[in-house]
């Protein structure tokens, strides 16, 4: 979740539109309250606020996965632009891998298959 506020909204869209390059979507209005849609591939990121700017159980593992063309390569760019980053304990045969954090402490795993593995 993001704090449903002007600045979050704005620094959720240079995050995600910006940085990670995602392209917005228009969000239907039946939704109330704040968020913002992301198209990614032929699927959706969709963003919710929450008042409090906290998740429900924030030591929860879940996390959105996004497969990439190059991996180190977006990892040199979030990087670049002051995104932390991390590696897991456990990698995957074929599937190299990275895990960012976006402003407000939510996991995002990035991985690339390798097209000898599929």
């Amino acid at each position: 979740p993001i704090p449903g506020t002007p600045e979050s909204m704005d620094e959720a869209r240079r995050f995600y539109g910006e940085i990670l390059g995602l392209e917005e979507r228009p969000r239907p209005t039946v939704f109330p309250g704040t968020g913002i849609w992301y198209a990614v591939g032929d699927q959706e990121l969709h963003l919710f606020s929450e008042p409090s700017g906290v998740a429900a159980n924030p030591s929860s593992r879940r996390h959105p996965c996004f497969q990439v063309d190059d991996v180190v390569g977006l990892r040199a760019h979030l990087t670049g632009a002051g995104v932390t980053t991390r590696d897991d304990d456990g990698e995957i045969p074929g599937r190299p891998r990275f895990f960012g954090v976006d402003p407000w402490d939510n996991t995002l795993e990035f991985v690339q298959f390798e097209a000898d593995h599929w």
